[in-house]
């Protein structure tokens, strides 16, 4: 089987901290991920005048612009982060919200692009995201099957590689939410590759996920679950995302092939052994 392709999301977990942004880098470049992923908005382009001047108390501020300003990054801290991750040999790559972040991210030439479930009803979006004809994964939470659909069928318009992920945007999401048979049927009905996208607390969920064929692994990593940020409950410290990957890396082996009646070399010798007393038994030579 192919290699699962494990992603970091960091997302907006840094706080608009690179002291931060660049440790969960490294950690997840010890535990074995291959790309961290991060979050780029413009956020008047995101977010109604009303919404940013509403109150909102945070280490920034007590308005929501504030609190938005204070954990994006710009241009200086993503130079930073591209020089980081070739350092570390990590691909790193981000979900634009908005065409002027889509535009921000095309200097860094990065080989990924990523639909954020929020996006994947813009068409426009879409559009413009499969004229750059990187591969693209596409998050499917919040979404009905049309949404998906239309999504699959620009893409392949323009001829652009993808796959999808399964998602549930609810952070934390419960465990009897994560809906798994999904990742079936999005594989039947779209013949394309299926990833996963968690935002549940625990391993488990993931692991269920590798069991239905995924492609693709994503969850979000902090350094403390603890910290500020809405999505930090939802993600997974240096530890679990050790033992995740460790984990996933040991299923991938025992898959083995798909040979049926073979008989490994290493059971001759015990066969030989524990079937001697069989008269009609033809010992292994």
């Amino acid at each position: 089987m192919k290699k699962l392709f494990l992603i970091a999301e960091i997302g907006i977990n840094h706080n608009g901290n690179l002291s931060i942004a660049k440790q969960l880098i490294e950690i997840a470049k010890l535990a074995g991920f291959d790309a961290v992923k991060f979050q780029k908005r413009d956020i008047d382009l995101v977010y109604k005048k009303e919404f940013l001047d509403s109150f909102r108390e945070s280490p920034w501020g007590k308005t929501q612009r504030k609190q938005k300003e204070g954990i994006e990054f710009g241009k200086q801290q993503y130079d930073e982060i591209d020089k980081h991750c070739k350092k570390l040999k990590i691909h790193w790559f981000a979900s634009a919200w908005d065409l002027n972040s889509l535009k921000f991210l095309d200097k860094y030439k990065l080989k990924y692009n990523k639909i954020a479930s929020a996006m994947i009803v813009d068409s426009e979006f879409l559009k413009e995201v499969a004229k750059r004809k990187k591969y693209t994964f596409i998050s499917t939470g919040m979404s009905k099957t049309n949404d998906i659909s239309t999504a699959v069928r620009i893409f392949k318009k323009f001829n652009c590689k993808f796959e999808l992920m399964h998602c549930v945007s609810t952070y934390p999401m419960k465990i009897e939410d994560a809906n798994l048979i999904t990742i079936k049927k999005l594989k039947e009905k779209y013949k394309c590759n299926v990833g996963y996208s968690g935002h549940e607390t625990g391993l488990a969920v993931s692991y269920a996920a590798f069991g239905m064929g995924i492609s693709s692994l994503e969850r979000h990593i902090t350094l403390n679950r603890a910290m500020y940020g809405s999505d930090q409950a939802a993600s997974v410290e240096k530890n679990g995302l050790v033992q995740l990957v460790k984990n996933l890396r040991v299923m991938e082996k025992s898959i083995g092939t798909n040979k049926m009646g073979h008989i490994h070399p290493e059971e001759k010798k015990i066969s030989n052994k524990l079937r001697e007393h069989i008269l009609t038994y033809k010992p292994f030579k």
